[in-house]
């Protein structure tokens, strides 16, 4: 995949968070003086790359074994936070003379709250020994403890001439003929997130060559381009229609409901719906139930029956 053929190795290379960069050089020089850190903003601007940059910069060759990975909308739940995370963190091993363990944990705003809780107390109690670097892009989801015991860099959506540049490199080196308005409508479509942006650009461009009608093709299948389908259906009051699409979607394509709720969001909010305000509602409140632990199928099948009820 060009995302991750593509994806930065050092800190130079993070691009449009020039801040960030130069709050977190010092740490590279001084280690031992780096607290636990706390990534927020939205998708594709660079926060899980420069998570892993820091922990191979601070670890060194072997970082992989001292350090792990979780995906915390994944493994959410206090049972992996009390075993793995807290069996991980708790020794020191220093037999390459690392300062100390890294603990990674992306999409951290996932987490439940009680997770959270018991997370606070392991950052607290293996302070000595572990780092945190927790990953979200809703910092309002983290409990404020966690928050306290952090240092917080909030990341910035890119900017379109970072993305295009970006795009026409990766253009370039894989041979790819393409024109500067096939770039601006990628850019367009992924709304600033890089991550999008290249694997559209690689879905599109299988025939060695980058137009709209390719772009068109490949945005029609994406999962995106299917959630908006199914908020416009409920929109226009075709609530079964909608419904049949999202179990779809759910059960096959296996699209989580975190990323159906930010698509429609974006959907809603671009097309500026005259009824935009009680649908923002109802999609907060559905939001809400299924961070609470409600069945996600059935809390979004009545989400749409809510917003095709207006």
């Amino acid at each position: 995949m060009w995302v991750e053929k593509y994806r930065p190795e050092n800190i130079t290379q993070i691009i449009n968070q020039k801040s960030i960069i130069d709050r977190l050089r010092p740490f590279l020089k001084t280690p031992n003086a780096i607290p636990h850190l706390l990534f927020t903003g939205p998708p594709g601007t660079g926060k899980t790359t420069l998570a892993i940059i820091l922990a191979k910069n601070i670890l060194g060759k072997n970082w992989q074994e001292y350090s792990i990975f979780l995906n915390s909308s994944d493994e959410r739940g206090i049972n992996t936070v009390r075993q793995r995370i807290k069996n991980f963190a708790r020794y020191a091993d220093n037999r390459e003379k690392v300062p100390f363990k890294m603990i990674i944990l992306d999409e951290a705003d996932e987490m439940t709250n009680d997770a959270q809780t018991a997370l606070r107390r392991i950052m607290e109690e293996t302070s000595k020994s572990s780092r945190f670097i927790l990953i979200g892009n809703y910092i309002s989801n983290i409990i404020q403890p966690i928050q306290s015991r952090c240092s917080i860099f909030h990341f910035i959506k890119l900017e379109q001439k970072y993305i295009t540049t970006q795009l026409e490199t990766i253009a370039s080196k894989e041979k790819i003929k393409y024109d500067n308005q096939s770039i601006k409508m990628i850019y367009e479509i992924s709304n600033g997130d890089l991550r999008a942006a290249i694997n559209l650009l690689q879905s599109s461009s299988t025939s060695g060559k980058l137009d709209i009608k390719n772009i068109n093709k490949a945005y029609n299948l994406s999962h995106k381009k299917q959630i908006i389908d199914i908020i416009n259906l409920a929109i226009n009051k075709k609530f079964s229609e909608a419904r049949e699409k999202l179990i779809t979607l759910n059960n096959v394509y296996g699209v989580s409901e975190k990323d159906f709720l930010k698509f429609a969001n974006e959907e809603i909010m671009k097309n500026k719906n005259e009824n935009i305000e009680e649908i923002i509602k109802i999609l907060a409140k559905y939001d809400y139930r299924i961070i609470q632990g409600a069945n996600p199928e059935i809390q979004l099948s009545a989400l749409l029956a809510e917003i095709a009820a207006i």
